[in-house]
């Protein structure tokens, strides 16, 4: 095989449909666009959604309600679900391979929710007021992330 003869498989490669060309190419007289109407005539254009002037779709629906793009970047974690954990230091990485968190989240918040009786060190993860105070009740500490703003001027 060498590059210079190199094909197209057969019937892979067709001529373009000259259109408007007479009554023998099959594409004479309307030029495939029917009788009328306004995508027959030249510069027959609408908007997509366009209704022929009728109220449309997309404005006749009510507008409800709004997805957050970022929603899913922040996990939540439930105080029953640290009891469960292996490891004492409980981190993002922790989290994310024990599968408790999606490997999509960027960061995780602890709640309180169930019974949690041991000691954890929580490190560059959020907690509420309740999960604090049952995490320090249980002997365990929180860690805060280092600020970026810190870290930009260090």
């Amino acid at each position: 095989m060498k590059l210079n003869t190199l094909k197209p498989a057969p019937g892979a490669k067709q001529p373009r449909h000259r259109v408007g060309r007479g009554v023998g190419s099959g594409w004479g007289k309307t030029a495939g666009r029917g009788h009328k109407g306004q995508k027959a005539r030249a510069g027959g254009y609408h908007k997509v959604g366009f209704e022929g002037g009728q109220m449309p779709l997309h404005r006749r629906l009510p507008k409800r309600g709004f997805t957050s793009l970022t929603r899913d970047d922040v996990a939540e974690v439930r105080t029953s679900e640290l009891e469960k954990m292996q490891a004492t230091e409980v981190d993002l990485a922790a989290l994310k391979a024990e599968g408790i968190v999606p490997r999509v989240a960027l960061s995780a918040k602890v709640i309180a929710s169930g019974k949690l009786a041991r000691k954890l060190t929580l490190k560059g993860i959020k907690a509420s007021k309740g999960a604090r105070s049952m995490i320090e009740a249980a002997g365990g500490s929180i860690v805060e992330a280092p600020k970026a703003e810190a870290a930009a001027k260090a």
